[in-house]
């Protein structure tokens, strides 16, 4: 079984409260716009840390991170990507991968909007978990946990890490 923390669209800010929410996970999975090496770096220091770059990543975070990661999870497969879109409104640049060799997982972040959707066509559950950086069009801050065990995705919680105009 694996505990997995997963957040997206930091934009160069960790919350104070996301170590304590993720201090249970073996892993951290980060959707994209991490917004500086610094703030991986807070996090591959911490736990074990997956990420893909977002469009806001610059060229150093880029280099670090790849636009999209498939890897296998206990035996889940996984897609992260940054622009996905979600069920019935996959993102153009996924469409026809998404359609052809649907994950079981596929996580993406961008829209600032917190999802979780099962894909009954596909049968993959598609998750965004927000955003919980202080910028952005959100108005609160969130990321998720959950458990992977075999084939089986449970256990999912959601913290609100509190509204973003507080963070000023």
């Amino acid at each position: 079984m694996k505990k997995i923390g997963l957040l997206s669209d930091t934009h160069c800010f960790i919350h104070k409260d996301l170590f304590e929410f993720f201090k249970d996970c073996d892993e951290i999975w980060h959707a994209g716009d991490i917004g500086n090496v610094e703030t991986a770096l807070a996090f591959e220091k911490y736990k074990s840390f997956r990420a893909v770059f977002g469009n806001i990543d610059g060229t150093d975070v880029r280099a670090m991170y790849p636009l999209h990661q498939h890897f296998t999870c206990e035996q889940v497969v996984v897609w992260i990507t940054h622009i996905g879109g979600y069920p019935g409104k996959y993102a153009p640049n996924v469409r026809k991968e998404i359609i052809a060799h649907p994950p079981q997982l596929f996580i993406s972040g961008h829209s600032h909007i917190l999802k979780v959707i099962y894909d009954k066509k596909l049968k993959l559950l598609h998750i965004n978990p927000g955003a919980a950086g202080k910028t952005g069009m959100h108005q609160v801050m969130t990321a998720v946990r959950f458990e992977i065990n075999g084939n089986n995705i449970s256990n999912l919680e959601i913290i609100e890490l509190g509204k973003r105009s507080e963070c000023y």
